[in-house]
């Protein structure tokens, strides 16, 4: 009769020959190097059964025999790692056993409608079987469907040329129970392509020969060269079709079955997790003894510490709470804080039990290592509800230190915005959250703690807030209207409401009251980088002329770099520049030593990293403010790496000089705040005070304060994947930084001259990992970057005369660059064979020409130093 699906004949043997294949390498990479191996067997298909009613439904019966395992591509009789071994050997004798089993499978339409099998076999030969019998499902008229097979639910589409057909799998469309995460800033985290096709030859209404071929490519996407693909093949070739066993007769598929073996049970054809177990690691103690002389603080800033660190976050992440304890309660001082940072950057819920378990934060002597928790869940790659939960109840709790509490504010403001970017924003942890955040700020007396809730909500960026921060911004003063600022700075200018912007407009020309120049200066960067009308361009430009003249130098110069780089606004700026052609030469030929400017430090085809550098000083030479930024972007995405802000206010007196205009009042203050990828860390004071200052100036040994220093894991990519051959797949990226970063300020009033200084000392590493997982082989391939670097900005002032000479400098030290790549193919005897290759590079020291002006007046300044070195008291 009439089959829409393939059709077996009655009596018949049909022997084929199967293989699958497995290949893991470099995204580029030809397949006839790869890594991999293959299963190749005899394959025999006879039907038992057809269902009286209906010739579209067979039990068709399928054995795999004559198993062999071998290297996918010729390997010399040394580097063999199957050489002189049987199969029974190489897969086991049960495992063998159990795969030469037979499975049945009812076809209805050409669809897999029961597999039937053995309960209780091993998994990962259940998957194989799995596999081949998925093969076997097609349907002989194009058109999509919605099919059930071993890689789990999927859009398929058939496209079918008389005896050819050709199978399409949306990969990313299949619905199957898989463990993983990706990390939270695309930037720094891994794509994925995919892609599945299966073609069918057809003969006599069955089937010829099948090939499968399924493709999965992973990159980084900082590094697009930095990948891995995992290549799986499979084969059914038909060699010979014999006189084979008659029908089973009968009525129902059930009681054919129950003749058959009373044993077999249907079974899902979707494929079951498998785990293999770990028989050689070591444990979680024998780790940390094996990398513990890299921790070390002295140590951080090498590439070194940060694979150490890498590897054990793996290792926590396998183990439990009570082996996580068991090393944090035996380690000295020193390595504390970076097993710390390991620990929380490992986020799984034995390691956060274990760490709140351990950090008593009544207890004001271990604020070290709180403080490198809390930052280790403000960088968290992937925080959970359950994290920001237990940071909220610690808040509400009693915390010794008056400084851990404001950084506990500052980072649940960070996790609420990770959280609500991952939909989680409806979550009850980060409704409660905010609720407290937005409620104890209306609520809040002290500067110092209204000062803490701007900075969470710096961190969580919430839309609702901005009401509350362009109050604070327009009615405060001083630091807290600068800090409000600096918060609304931080949205997309998508949410900057009309209300925004007319409030940004009335600080900058100071329509309602006299603002600081920061504040000033800020709410002008906002318009300007929020798609301004031709009408407030203008009013900045006129303005521009009745500055005072520092910050007339500064605004200019803005101006300038919106040009010079091309930002957004820069046709706006243009239009009206050309329009207001006669009032330009006496605007805009300033005098002054205020400065912005932006450059790129990288172009490449992934991703850009730009600086930008501005410096605004008050009109003695006394430094109000320097800003730092390095932004790294892609098409799709932004991350704000680094900034470095070093303010100062009210250090007139220490020149004898006259303060500006509206700021004779104001406190002598120096500080510092830092975000660190796309975190507002908790700002830092060098002195606060005209006491505190001359104490310290007076002792300054120009020794920089440490702003920042620990490990950050960046990248934390895991995924498995379901190969439709049966074997499981594993890709993990995981890149890490540690990091030193320093700021100082330091006076001579014997030279009349300052300087700041910014350091930043970075090493990274990334390691990727590619593996499948059959159980009795693993191939796979691992590649590694790794990169050392220092970055250095400078400014020295000297303000022995007017205009002062101002010296900017951003230089970095020759970086080392070394990537390895090693294939692997290994047996669980331990039986190995690897391919190894590397290259190590020096990638030269750079010295970023910021603006020309800026060279000029550095020739000056070391010119004018004298040769005697000078010293700093």
């Amino acid at each position: 009769g009439h089959t829409t699906g393939p059709s077996l004949n009655n009596d018949k043997l049909y022997k084929f020959a199967y293989s699958t294949e497995v290949y893991v390498d470099r995204v580029k990479a030809s397949l006839q190097k790869s890594a991999g191996y293959r299963i190749s067997s005899g394959v025999d298909v006879n039907l038992l059964w057809r269902n009286p009613d209906n010739d579209d439904d067979q039990l068709i019966k399928i054995t795999i025999r004559d198993v062999q395992v071998e290297n996918v591509n010729e390997r010399p009789a040394a580097k063999n790692i199957f050489k002189g071994k049987s199969t029974e050997k190489i897969i086991g004798k049960e495992y063998l056993e159990a795969l030469q089993r037979p499975i049945v499978i009812e076809l209805v339409r050409g669809k897999v409608k029961n597999f039937y099998s053995y309960q209780n076999e091993p998994g990962f030969t259940q998957n194989i079987k799995r596999g081949l019998a998925s093969l076997f499902q097609l349907q002989l008229h194009s058109g999509a469907a919605y099919e059930v097979d071993v890689s789990g639910k999927c859009n398929t589409t058939y496209h079918v040329r008389q005896d050819q057909v050709t199978k399409i799998k949306a990969l990313d469309s299949c619905e199957i129970e898989k463990q993983g995460f990706t990390s939270y800033n695309r930037i720094l985290d891994v794509s994925t392509k995919a892609s599945s096709a299966t073609i069918y030859v057809l003969e006599d209404s069955f089937i010829k020969s099948i090939k499968a071929e399924e493709n999965y490519v992973l990159l980084l996407n900082f590094r697009r060269k930095t990948g891995a693909k995992i290549v799986s093949k499979q084969r059914l070739e038909l060699k010979s079709v014999q006189a084979g066993p008659g029908l089973i007769a009968g009525k129902q598929v059930t009681s054919v079955i129950k003749t058959l073996d009373s044993s077999y049970t249907a079974v899902s054809l979707v494929a079951e997790p498998v785990k293999s177990e770990c028989k050689k690691c070591p444990s979680l103690s024998e780790h940390w003894q094996s990398i513990r002389e890299h921790m070390y603080p002295e140590k951080l800033s090498k590439a070194e510490a940060a694979r150490s660190f890498l590897s054990f976050i793996q290792n926590i992440r396998k183990a439990t709470k009570e082996e996580i304890l068991q090393i944090i309660r035996s380690e000295n001082k020193e390595l504390l804080p970076q097993i710390v940072d390991a620990i929380t950057s490992a986020q799984t819920p034995a390691s956060l039990e274990a760490i709140v378990e351990f950090l008593d934060f009544k207890d004001a002597s271990t604020s070290t290592l709180q403080e490198r928790f809390l930052y280790a869940c403000g960088f968290a790659s992937h925080p959970s509800e359950m994290l920001l939960k237990s940071l909220t109840a610690k808040f509400k709790g009693d915390i010794a230190n008056e400084e851990i509490r404001e950084t506990l504010v500052i980072v649940m403001g960070a996790l609420i915005r990770k959280l609500c970017d991952r939909e989680g924003c409806k979550l009850p942890a980060v409704v409660e959250a905010k609720r407290l955040i937005l409620n104890r700020l209306e609520k809040a007396k002290k500067d110092d703690n209204v000062r803490m809730y701007l900075l969470a909500l710096k961190n969580a960026l919430l839309p609702e807030a901005i009401p509350l921060l362009l109050k604070y911004v327009e009615s405060e003063e001083g630091a807290i209207s600068n800090l409000a600022a600096t918060a609304l700075q931080r949205y997309n200018p998508s949410f900057l409401t009309k209300e925004v912007k007319e409030t940004m407009n009335r600080i900058y020309h100071q329509n309602r009251k006299v603002h600081e120049k920061t504040v000033r200066t800020t709410a002008a960067a906002i318009i300007l980088n929020s798609n301004p009308s031709y009408m407030e361009v203008k009013n900045i430009l006129l303005s521009i002329g009745e500055l005072p003249p520092e910050m007339s130098k500064y605004m200019l110069s803005m101006i300038q770099d919106i040009l010079h780089f091309e930002m957004p606004s820069s046709k706006t700026v243009r239009q009206v520049l050309k329009d207001m052609h006669a009032h330009n030469y006496d605007r805009f030929s300033k005098m002054g030593s205020s400065s912005a400017y932006s450059g790129y430090i990288t172009r490449g085809p992934d991703v850009s990293s730009t600086y930008s550098f501005d410096i605004l000083y008050s009109g003695s030479g006394i430094l109000r403010r320097s800003n730092m930024n390095i932004r790294i972007f892609d098409r799709n995405a932004e991350l704000h790496a680094i900034q470095v802000v070093i303010e100062a206010q009210g250090l007139e007196s220490i020149i004898a000089a006259t303060p500006d205009e509206g700021e004779e009042n104001l406190d002598s203050f120096a500080g510092m705040s830092a975000i660190l990828f796309d975190v507002q860390l908790r700002p830092v004071t060098f002195f606060q005070g005209y006491g505190d200052l001359m104490s310290k100036m007076f002792s300054a040994t120009g020794d920089p304060i440490n702003v920042v220093k620990g490990l950050i894991l960046l990248t934390d990519y895991s995924q498995e994947i379901q190969l439709q051959s049966g074997p499981k797949a594993s890709v993990e990226f995981l890149g890490s930084l540690a990091i030193d970063i320093s700021g100082g300020m330091e006076f001579s009033l014997w030279y009349r001259e300052s300087k700041t200084n910014v350091k930043n000392r970075v090493a990274m590493f990334v390691a990727g990992n590619a593996e499948v997982d059959s159980f009795f082989v693993k191939t796979g391939m691992e590649t590694t970057l790794e990169v050392e670097t220092t970055l250095d900005f400078i400014s020295t002032v000297q303000f022995s005369q007017y205009p002062f000479l101002v010296c900017m400098q951003m230089d970095r030290v020759e970086s080392p660059f070394r990537r390895y790549m090693t294939k692997y193919e290994s047996l669980p005897s331990g039986r190995r064979y690897t391919a190894r290759r590397g290259k190590a590079e020096l990638l030269a020291g750079n010295e970023y020409p910021l603006h020309q002006e800026n060279s000029n007046m550095c020739k000056k300044v070391f010119s004018a130093k004298s040769d005697s070195s000078s010293n700093w008291f």
